[in-house]
């Protein structure tokens, strides 16, 4: 006992006189700037909720977000203006085909969030009915142009079959709504929900069973992604672990959206109901065997041949995948 005594008491005095442990220096965090789609959404949730609760800051990140629309947010990303940004599949093809170097990291949209949407009064039931009917559409242009050419190819019809308005000011949903369309583009997790909320019934037509298409996901220019990789590599594992966390409890990305937009509060069932929509469009067969951001190679290939035969398309024949997509940043 005498023994045990005398060693605690030297250490004791030893620490004494060494004088109080120095403080750790923490490293400063580093900035990441952050493009996000151009309006603030429950749809960004996961990274909301990822700068509420600290999974960037104790990645040792200074994480800022911008929104902006994909042909402005593509070129920056390219030259390395913007760190990191959410950029559709099918705006990364013709960028790269044109010079623009970036790459796309990670899928947040493992399905192609793009749909054609019709009343279930219009008798509308598959993409062969289209034929003749009147479909809005806010321009020959994009994602959704792009995802109406491959859904009407699956059932033999071109754009000519169909009596196509254009609606600038993306009102083809209230035109939708109001008869004067049979039928509209827009998206899975948005128009079908708004539109289920006025108590009309809708058929969604979707192009992924037909044609992959590559959704939204995490894209960068390549000398970020040379310069910037591990940041990236936190970036991307913060990001899918509050994806994660919302999937298992919805609440949680609401609350985390809200916080940054109050005004979504407004109607809490509604946004609750785009959030579960969204969080469907998260996830696929490929995310569920291979883990969520996973980039399905093989897809992108494919996609990246139907984009080829589309009218005007300039994708050069010798452009791969591998030109496209980066599989460094995903844990």
């Amino acid at each position: 006992m005498r023994k045990v005594t005398v060693l605690v008491v030297l250490t004791v005095v030893v620490a004494g006189c060494l004088g109080p442990a120095p403080s750790p220096t923490l490293a400063p965090a580093q900035p990441l700037s952050v493009g996000l789609g151009f309006t603030p959404s429950v749809q960004f949730a996961q990274f909301y909720r990822a700068q509420q609760e600290g999974y960037y800051r104790d990645a040792g990140l200074d994480v800022t977000f911008q929104h902006r629309i994909d042909p402005d947010l593509i070129p920056l990303l390219g030259q390395g203006a913007v760190d990191v940004g959410m950029a559709d599949g099918t705006s990364v093809i013709p960028a790269v085909s044109q010079q623009i170097p970036v790459r796309y990291g990670a899928t947040i949209y493992a399905q192609f969030p793009s749909v054609v949407v019709a009343t279930s009064a219009s008798g509308i039931r598959q993409a062969a009915d289209l034929r003749g009917r009147r479909l809005g559409i806010p321009c020959r242009c994009g994602s959704s142009w792009i995802m109406l050419q491959a859904l009407l190819e699956s059932a033999g019809l071109t754009p000519d079959d169909l009596e196509i308005t254009l609606y600038p000011d993306f009102g083809q949903v209230v035109a939708l709504r109001e008869g004067q369309v049979d039928a509209a583009t827009g998206f899975a997790n948005n128009e079908p929900v708004q539109l289920a909320s006025a108590g009309i019934e809708t058929v969604v037509l979707r192009v992924d069973e037909t044609t992959p298409l590559p959704g939204p996901g995490l894209t960068v220019g390549v000398s970020t992604l040379a310069e910037k990789r591990e940041l990236l590599e936190a970036f991307v594992a913060a990001t899918l672990r509050a994806t994660q966390e919302i999937i298992d409890d919805p609440q949680v990305g609401l609350e985390s959206a809200i916080a940054e937009v109050p005004e979504l509060g407004e109607n809490r069932e509604l946004q609750l109901a785009v959030l579960r929509a969204t969080i469907d469009m998260w996830q696929s067969p490929y995310t569920d065997q291979h883990g969520l951001g996973a980039v399905d190679v093989e897809a992108w290939t494919r996609s990246l041949e139907f984009m080829r035969t589309l009218p005007g398309a300039d994708v050069p024949q010798d452009l791969t995948a591998a030109q496209l997509v980066t599989e460094e940043l995903i844990p």
